[in-house]
This record gives structure tokens, sequence and C-alpha cells, in this order.
């Protein structure tokens, strides 16, 4: 009977504070104080907690991401901080949702064919900034359907320029430094670990204006596009939301033939340099416009371990556990190589310059941020699983979560499952494996119950499990049966919960042209 109340009770702790924390009287003055602010969110694909210069130890490599370095020494770097999922689409949903893929549907990526995408019966951030009066803008990879109805301007962004998914998922005429090899559309033979279907298109708004993409002026293009951005909205006079995802650093890679010295720490080295360039623009565009302006930066996973040399760094946190027994720790698993990704915030005057925060965040945590600096209020008829992170930023307080749940993003167990608990300094398993390591190897799935629990301040490797026979482990191991067993049942019986379309068909790929075997097209100039 009092395990049974304890079990309401925090569910109902649950149900109130997943809701967003109560603002608190400094809150409530950051968000009424003059007028309201931007918000640049630039998300960065597959990199790795590593590739941050910032993030590196002293004595280690030189830093390859000045730009970013220069914003964490002028702004806060957020070194505990998590990606929602460890792949592309649940993450993405999660961020703009902040809700858990068990609410808000989309546990795992939608494909080249999918008919559908983020469900219509949830709600972004986009949407209820520009509700709100901002002007919402997107540039970059969505990847939460691409059929009309779910993409991004239908979605909350009054403009958009990017491409429908991942730039492996349809091959370009102009590979450059595309690696790995991916045969242009123009060979039509051989190898090719790349879509060979449709081409690769980039769409701006509703329409696909290039197909196949060049991936060597991507950048440039998605640059340009921020800079006209930012430039429009100081002119409008109005506060704006620019959602920019990159291609970077997910394979294949594609800096530009001009890159100086390639070959000095390879491909990925130049890829990280010009994605560092990219952020350092948008940087200096923003500081010459507005000063009131939030610049978040973070990424959607970590690396994708098995692509070897043109994969990030995860830095000290190497799952050794599980690559001792073979198979990966990063991107679609749940080892802090998979999820904790590096983090900056930058906002001057208002954002403490030159501070670290080692608070436990989550990309959960940006929608109800950003929605409490804004004064906007989300839709009171569905649950959230973020937390306001004001404090935290403007602040120096370390308020973050107390707990965190890592949805399995398919290496082992069933797709969205809450099967990774982080409580604190501790972390608990109940599945591990199954996911590609650099070499092929996998590890067999493994299921762990009780489960498997680390201290992460003693063990960042995640390498030494606690002994389950220790005091301490069944004391961390009874408080994360109870925030588990407390947050499923939130889940069971939140009447909020949406159901993704995962069905593909031929005729749903995007296509501008299908008279052309790559349905070619090129449109924009």
């Amino acid at each position: 009977m009092a395990g049974s109340v304890f079990l309401l009770l925090l569910a109902g702790t649950l149900l109130c504070g997943l809701l967003f924390h109560t603002v608190s009287q400094n809150e409530a003055g950051d968000r009424t104080r003059s007028r309201r602010p931007n918000f640049i969110i630039i998300l960065a694909d597959d990199i790795g907690w590593g590739d941050l210069g910032a993030n590196q130890q002293a004595g280690q490599r030189s830093s390859l991401t000045p730009h970013l370095d220069l914003m964490a020494q002028q702004g806060m770097r957020l070194t505990d901080f998590h990606s929602p999922a460890s792949t592309c689409s649940p993450s993405r949903a999660a961020l703009l949702t902040g809700r858990h893929g068990l609410r808000n549907g989309v546990t795992h990526n939608f494909a080249v064919g999918s008919v559908g995408g983020l469900p219509l019966s949830e709600t972004t951030l986009a949407e209820i900034l520009h509700q709100g009066g901002y002007y919402t803008a997107m540039i970059g990879k969505w990847h939460l359907g691409h059929n009309d109805p779910y993409s991004p301007t239908n979605r909350g962004f009054d403009y958009y320029l990017g491409i429908p998914y991942s730039n492996d998922m349809g091959c370009t005429d102009l590979p450059g430094y595309d690696l790995p090899s991916c045969p242009p559309w123009l060979w039509r033979s051989g190898y090719s670990s790349c879509y060979t279907k449709v081409a690769l298109p980039l769409f701006e708004n509703r329409t696909i204006v290039e197909q196949p993409l060049d991936l060597w002026r991507l950048t440039q293009r998605y640059t340009s596009t921020a800079l006209n951005v930012i430039h429009t909205a100081r002119e409008r006079g109005q506060p704006f939301l620019l959602y920019v995802a990159l291609a970077h650093m997910h394979v294949p890679l594609s800096p530009p033939s001009y890159a100086p010295n390639p070959s000095e720490g390879g491909v990925y080295a130049a890829s990280l340099r010009e994605m560092d360039g990219l952020v350092g623009a948008i940087k200096n565009a923003s500081d010459a416009s507005d000063k009131n302006t939030l610049i978040w930066f973070t990424g959607d996973n970590g690396p994708w371990e098995q692509k070897c040399q043109y994969a990030g760094s995860v830095g000290p946190f190497l799952g050794k556990w599980q690559t001792s027994r073979g198979g990966g720790s990063a991107k679609r698993t749940t080892w802090e190589g998979g999820h904790r990704v590096p983090t900056v915030s930058y906002w001057p005057g208002r954002v403490p310059a030159n501070s670290t925060s080692s608070a436990l965040l989550s990309g959960l945590d940006i929608f109800p941020t950003l929605l409490s600096l804004a004064g906007v209020n989300p839709p009171s008829d569905r649950r959230y699983d973020g937390i306001d992170a004001t404090d935290v930023l403007l602040h120096g307080k370390e308020t973050g979560n107390e707990f965190l749940f890592h949805p399995n993003s398919g290496a082992a167990g069933k797709y969205g499952d809450l099967q990774t608990v982080r409580l604190g300094r501790h972390k608990a398993f109940y599945i591990t494996g199954a996911a590609e390591a650099c070499g092929g190897s996998t590890g067999r799935q493994e299921l762990h119950d009780p489960p498997m629990i680390f201290d992460l301040s003693v063990d960042k490797g995640e390498e030494r499990p606690l002994d389950p026979t220790t005091e301490e482990y069944k004391k961390v191991d009874e408080r994360v049966r109870r925030w588990r067993e407390a947050l499923l049942y939130d889940i069971a019986t939140d009447q909020s919960v949406s159901t993704a379309d995962y069905a593909t068909d031929q005729s749903a790929a995007p296509c501008c042209d299908p008279r052309h075997t790559a349905c070619r097209c090129h449109t924009l100039g």
C-alpha cells in the first residue's frame, strides 16, 4: 500500500513538474524586461562532445572550432547537456515539441518514401512562437516528414530552405570530398552507400529548387540565407526564431574544394572547420544587428562511430563496458557518447560570459525555456517532458533535471522505449548492445534486470558498473525504478499521446521531375 501511495504521489509530481516549472520572480522579470528576445537554435548533426575545442583538455590537439570556442568564452558552456534521442528524427521531434517520442509519436527515422511525419496533432515551438508574434524561419535538415502537410512551412515556419532528410539519403553530381564514397548521378554505376532511387533535393518553402543539390555550395547557401533572415527580421523590427539544422557533421562530408589543406587532420577536420565558420558568420551577423538574441548551439546526437575516420570524438565518454565486448557506444545507443553533445548558449549581457554549467539538461528543455523567455504559454491540453532552464542560463543556478530518460534509438530494444535512466550522477541501463562500431562488430543485445548502474562522477567512460550488493547500488536502484515507473504511468495515462504514420510509398519520395532518372531539375541560381 505504501508503495502504491508513493507511486501515485510521484506521478502527481511528474504531472505537475513536466507541465513546466513554476515561473519564479526572476524568470517573470526575464521575460517581460524590455522587448522580447530573438532566438537562434543551431543544431549540428552527428557531432561529438569532444569535437568542441572548448571541451578539450589542455594539451590536446589544436582546436578546430575557434568561433564556437569564442562563443563559449563570451557565453556559457553546458557540459552535461544531452540530445533527447540518439538518432535524427526522434531528437528533432522532441526538441520542437518538448515531448518524448513515446508522447509525440516519433520514435525512429522517417524514410525517403515516408508518407507521414511528425503527427499533425503535435504543436511545434515554431507554431507557438509564430502565433505569439514571432517571425519564424528554418534552414537545413528537417527529417520530420516532407509531404505537404508535414513540411516546415505547415508546421509553424514562415520560411524554409533546406533538405528534407539526411544528406546521405540521395546522391549528388559533385561529391568532392564526399566521404565515405558516394558515386555521383553522372556515373550511374558501381557501388554506392547512398540511396540510389531519388537524388538529394533542396527545398525552398514547399518547392524543390534543385535536385540533385550541389553539396559543395550548401554551406554557402545556408550562410547567406541565415544572414538574410537576420537582416530582414531586424528591418521588420519583429522578434524572430531562426532554426538552423546543419548538414555537418553527418556523412557524406563535403567541405568545399577550397578548404585549406583538407588532408591535414582529414576530411572530418576540414568539415568541422567549415561548420565552425558558418556558426561564426551567424554569430557575427547577430551581434552586428541586435544584442537581444539568444544563440543556442547543440547537437542532435553523438557521432556515427561506424563511419570510422569520418566520425567525430566522444571525448572521455567512451562507453568502455560496451566497446570491450564489441559494438558501438555512440550514435543510436544510450551510452554517453550517443547523447551527450557539445552545447553553448550565448546572449550578450544576459548569459554570464566565460561561464560553465554542469546542470543536467536536455534538448527537451529548449522548448519550455524559449517559450518562457518569450512570455508565451504552450498548449495546456498536453503533458511535457522538459524543464524551464532560464535560471541555469541567466542566473548561474545548477537547477537542472533531477532525472533524464534516454530512449532506445535504433540499437538495442524497441524504438522509443525508455530503458536507460540518468538520476543525478548515476546512470542505469536496462538494455545494452546491438550498435555497429568501426570495424563492423555489434556486440550482442543484453537485458539487465536488475539494471546495470554506473557512477559518472568517477567513471565517465562507463567502464565499471556498481556492485549490486552495495548499499549505494540498492538506494539508486530503488529510486530509478520508482521514477521510471512513475514516468511510464504518466505516459500511459496521457490522453495527448500521438502516433506517427511510418508507412512508405515510392510515390511519396520528393521528385521535382519524374521524367528524369534522378528527378533532375535546377531552378535556383
